[in-house]
């Protein structure tokens, strides 16, 4: 199994450290010292998810990814998630591209409808096209993903591309795309048809339930033909690791509950609680907070469930110090992969 990590770059007052709120600058600053040793710790991906809000200061991930491209050698750098229905899969392709280039063959897509909405109206784009504008740049994307002079008739959504070549060349061939989901069958289907690897986003309720997805993308991908032993299946959590669980459950909540409260309050949700905090962290909650040996049995559990190849953790909902993330970082490199490697043996090739 891959393990990694996924961040939004929050940017929001440290609870833990007198309220401090970060310039954009020093965030970014921090953000690559913690890609750059997820990469020195062996850790296999990171992702970097796309936000238009004052909370978050990734609004353009391939910018930050290509400089943590300077500074790694093998971790894979994704975003988590591009959302391409409000972006123009041109030049989708040719930033990954050249992302592709800048770190030798290290760059993946990871292709997303978002949670977010605010780069809907941001880019001009109706939210009742939500489904029809990701399914037409989907396909968009997969015909410049080919290679070669590209035939694109247009669409409702898109613009004809008239028999071009378009440049730069990655290193890879494809270029590695997934589908992010957040936990819809229609869009687990549609990972399916196409063939693409799915990553499912479980931040809450009971993991156990998206069992069903993961045998309708399977069985969806064997009616379409493919090679489902071939295609990948991710599970993305919330999480945090301390040396003990008491100690992870301390660090984590306060920024846990003031971004999860903040985000809630926007939809109609009530606030966060440590009760239900604490029920996610729970075995059979979605969240992996605790200490190291805690989430390598939750990792190794759902295993048993979903059959998966890639776990990511996202570190951290909220704003936590520094130091701290750095450390769990460190725990995550040094104690839990390592067990997963040995329980859970690489393929050959």
């Amino acid at each position: 199994m891959q393990i990694g990590l996924y961040s939004f770059a929050e940017n929001t007052p440290d609870l833990l450290n007198g309220n401090h709120l970060q310039s954009p600058a020093e965030r970014l600053r921090d953000l690559l010292e913690e890609i750059e040793l997820a990469d020195q710790l062996g850790l296999d991906f990171y992702g970097l998810g796309e936000h238009h809000r004052p909370d978050f200061v990734a609004s353009s991930p391939v910018t930050i990814l290509a400089a943590a491209a300077a500074r790694t050698s093998t971790i894979r750098l994704s975003t988590a998630v591009t959302v391409l229905s409000s972006d123009d899969p041109i030049r989708v392709w040719q930033q990954f591209s050249t992302l592709d280039l800048l770190s030798n063959g290290r760059a993946e897509i990871m292709a997303g409808r978002g949670s977010f909405v605010e780069s809907f109206p941001l880019f001009g784009y109706d939210l009742n096209d939500y489904d029809e504008l990701f399914e037409e740049k989907l396909q968009e994307l997969l015909a410049i993903r080919k290679g070669g002079k590209v035939d694109w008739p247009g669409s409702a959504h898109t613009r004809p591309i008239p028999g071009m070549e378009l440049f730069p060349k990655p290193v890879q061939d494809p270029l590695p795309l997934w589908i992010a989901v957040g936990g819809t069958p229609n869009s687990v289907a549609r990972a399916a048809y196409f063939g693409l690897p799915l990553m499912i986003a479980i931040i809450g309720g009971r993991p156990q339930q998206f069992q069903p997805l993961v045998r309708l993308y399977r069985d969806t991908a064997a009616k379409m033909n493919h090679d489902v032993a071939g295609l990948p299946v991710g599970i993305s959590s919330h999480g945090f690791i301390a040396d003990t669980s008491q100690e992870a459950m301390d660090i984590a909540f306060p920024a846990h509950q003031a971004a999860m409260s903040r985000i809630g309050k926007e939809r109609g949700w009530p606030p966060t609680t440590r009760e239900q905090f604490e029920a996610g962290a729970g075995p059979q909650g979605a969240y992996f907070m605790g200490s190291p040996q805690q989430v390598i049995d939750k990792i190794l559990m759902q295993h048993e469930w979903f059959g998966h190849d890639r776990f990511g953790l996202q570190l951290s909902v909220g704003t936590l110090p520094h130091a701290k993330v750095m450390h769990a970082i460190e725990l995550l490199g040094t104690v839990v992969k390592p067990a997963i490697d040995k329980a859970l043996p690489r393929k050959a090739g």
